[in-house]
């Protein structure tokens, strides 16, 4: 492919901070992260940044694509890749891992590399393993950039449910009844594993939700009535992810909330509902992203409620060490507890995802929130912090 038209970085000394979107990745979140690439890429100011868009194929290849954002939605109840997006089928970028260069390489067999010049600041737009979960973030650090959200620590723990719920618990914060199941226990005693899972059923009954430990988007997720279904729901977790956590159904009403860094510290934004969807068990993926069932913005919470919820999300960002943002999503018990299920340190990122409609309903507009976000990155060192 020819380079001519790739990219080049300014001769002159005084430019725009250029911002490297980077989405798509290995996980099996590679379609959602390529739809929020889309509405960062269509919200970005373009007269106050350059933007270098850079996806991850699902086979971990870091390819050039077009700026073209209108491509990056979902049609047909399907959602688009990377590699329909790439300029080329070979040709591949690289991020110096030297800290004293920030400079962006792009390659393909039978040419000379070609340099594109400085990144400035990244916006990984990645959801699940290989992305979100600190392995980018460290790469990142290595090479001395800046980026938008959770540094390495932060993005681990947001990524795991496991040792999530153990920082959470650590700092007071309330969880719901869970047990895990590690791959080498499934393959060593599945008996035992399932012996577990019996009796913990018999402590809070059914059904139970048998999910990926390391996954997001609700994928892989199954909701199980009766033991008879359990060995199809593991196998089904673990095509994404060959550690399990089982979690007792919680009744009670869904409540979420947007935390996001100011220069004075987080704040949380107003609450949203999520409403039990009318033409699915729960909210799984379709419902999220297909259906795209609507949540209730504000939450019809009393102001007590409100308060609490909201001190409850800056807690939780508080507690596993979080950077720029996060969504704590919680239930709101029959007993009047708000009990975390989980944060998201990249959460689902379109304008119709409910990260950004709470801060819409916060008065923080969606262009708003993406310029806050880099800025924040672009005065945040890499390092110890």
């Amino acid at each position: 492919m020819s380079t001519e038209n790739l990219p080049q970085s300014p001769e002159q000394p005084s430019r725009k901070p250029r911002v490297a979107v980077v989405f798509g990745g290995r996980s099996s979140e590679h379609g959602i992260s390529v739809v929020t690439a889309g509405a960062v890429l269509r919200a970005v100011d373009r007269t106050k940044y350059e933007v270098l868009p850079i996806g991850i194929t699902r086979d971990g290849r870091w390819a050039l694509t077009a700026d073209e954002p209108e491509r990056m939605t979902i049609a047909d109840r399907r959602t688009p890749t990377v590699d329909e997006l790439a300029d080329s089928g070979e040709g591949g970028v690289v991020l110096s891992v030297d800290p004293g260069s920030r400079e962006v390489v792009y390659s393909e067999p039978g040419s000379v590399p070609k340099a594109l010049g400085e990144v400035d600041v990244v916006f990984p737009v990645l959801h699940g393993p290989y992305g979100e979960d600190g392995t980018l973030q460290g790469l990142l650090e290595l090479s001395g950039v800046p980026y938008v959200g959770a540094g390495v620590l932060a993005s681990a723990v947001g990524q795991d449910k496991e040792y999530m719920k153990r920082v959470f618990t650590s700092f007071g914060l309330a969880v719901g009844p869970y047990l895990v199941v590690r791959p080498r226990e499934w393959q060593r005693d599945r008996s035992g594993a399932r012996r577990r899972i019996a009796e913990f059923a018999g402590e809070h009954g059914w059904p139970l939700f048998v999910k990926p430990a390391r996954a997001g988007s609700s994928i892989g997720i199954t909701k199980v009535e009766s033991f008879e279904g359990l060995d199809e729901a593991i196998a089904e977790a673990q095509r994404h992810d060959p550690k399990i956590i089982v979690e007792a159904a919680l009744r009670g009403r869904e409540i979420e909330c947007g935390v996001l860094e100011f220069e004075d510290g987080p704040r949380a934004s107003v609450p949203a509902e999520i409403p039990p969807p009318d033409a699915h068990a729960y909210y799984d993926f379709e419902a999220k992203y297909i259906d795209s069932t609507p949540g209730i913005v504000p939450a019809p919470l009393t102001d007590e409620q409100t308060a609490e919820v909201r001190r409850l999300a800056v807690e939780a960002f508080e507690a596993a060490s979080c950077e720029g943002l996060v969504r704590a999503d919680f239930f709101l018990t029959e007993a009047g507890e708000f009990v975390i299920n989980e944060i998201n340190t990249m959460p689902g990122f379109t304008p119709i995802s409910m990260y950004p409609q709470m801060w819409q309903a916060s008065g923080v507009t969606y262009a708003e929130l993406v310029d806050r976000l880099i800025q924040a990155a672009l005065n945040r060192s890499t390092g110890l912090r």
